[in-house]
């Protein structure tokens, strides 16, 4: 195989901030691997919260070149667990290098990777659309510009939290998630789920800080919503962990290290009576392709990181405006540049 790498920076159409800050441009990495006049691609984006710089990432890469392409792919599990011992902490471009596996395995055996793991896409859920943190008046005009069917709308972690959240409802009824990226604390997620339910929010992901498992146990005996992981469940081994702590998890590809490690975290979530979803990051097309051949396995998606920029460098999975996603006609994850 061929590996060629291809940086670009992600602009934003408008500023998206969260509880941790506001972003303006994403850094991005899209990894491209080349076999029998084929390309697989996949993508992993910087991310200062997890520690993800891009130069270091190309750098990474460039160090394992000789072993990828000293490398005959003949699946991609195999190929993940080869390259696994030279990847620990790079988890976002293992995930790169991962989904270009899949994509380009499926390409050279002409099927889609969903069929390649036996899953057929029957009825699909739809992806929501994030609002970010704004001004409760500029949020209400961002819903009443869109036709989806389901928006997650991200928390601040202030007392106003759950008076957007009613402001939102009376403007529209679509579902709600909400996300409150570590900003919550126990007494405050206790007491907010109760009012989130009148207001029909489907659950509350990740409300506190990633390593408070001791107050997340309490929050889960008493939650009036379901309780989603997400900055605490990264990897595989934290999935057993989330029980008793949450009622499901939201897989992210870029932090438990591509499609092959989360398709072992979906099988063991379904064996421990989770919930499961798959997130995105800000990212292109490349990357929500991948995370679209596992919709048929998942309850819930979030895969709008291409609809909020402007600079999309790829074809692939289409989303409509409702949020209903069409899988590509392609083979493999259906990327092309």
């Amino acid at each position: 195989m061929k590996i060629t790498l291809h940086p670009l920076t992600l602009e934003l159409k408008e500023p998206f901030t969260i509880s941790r800050g506001t972003y303006y441009q994403r850094k991005s990495l899209i990894v491209e691997l080349s076999a029998a006049g084929k390309s697989g691609y996949g993508e992993a984006v910087e991310h200062a919260y997890y520690g993800v710089d891009r130069d270091e990432m190309i750098a990474r890469a460039e160090a394992i070149r000789p072993l990828v392409e000293d490398y005959a792919l003949d699946n991609p599990g195999n190929f993940w667990s080869y390259l696994n011992p030279s990847l620990a902490g790079f988890s976002f471009l293992q995930c790169a290098i991962d989904n270009a596996a899949h994509d380009l395995y499926g390409k050279l055996s002409r099927l889609p990777s969903h069929k390649i793991w036996g899953t057929t896409a029957g009825t699909l859920p739809k992806t929501s659309y994030t609002l970010s943190i704004d001004d409760p008046e500029k949020m209400v005009e961002k819903v009443k510009s869109l036709q989806f069917d389901i928006y997650k709308i991200k928390m601040a972690g202030t007392p106003q939290d759950v008076d957007i959240v009613a402001e939102l409802r009376r403007h529209t009824d679509t579902k709600f998630t909400v996300d409150a990226n570590c900003a919550w604390t126990a007494e405050q997620t206790i007491a907010y789920a109760p009012r989130l339910k009148e207001l029909g929010v489907l659950f509350i992901e990740q409300p506190l800080h990633a390593d408070d498992w001791y107050r997340m146990r309490e929050i889960y005996s008493k939650s009036a919503l379901p309780l989603i992981a997400d900055e605490a469940c990264r990897r595989e081994e934290d999935v057993e962990k989330c029980v008793g702590h949450f009622h499901g998890i939201n897989i992210k590809l870029m932090k438990c290290g591509g499609l092959t490690p989360a398709l072992r975290m979906i099988a063991k979530a379904r064996e421990l009576g989770l919930q499961v979803m798959c997130g995105c990051m800000i990212e292109t097309t490349v990357g929500v392709s991948a995370i679209a051949q596992l919709l048929p396995q998942l309850d819930y998606v979030d895969m709008d990181g291409p609809l909020l920029i402007s600079n999309d460098p790829a074809r692939g999975v289409h989303i409509l405006p409702d949020g209903t996603v069409q899988l590509p006609d392609g083979y493999g994850l259906g990327i092309s540049l």
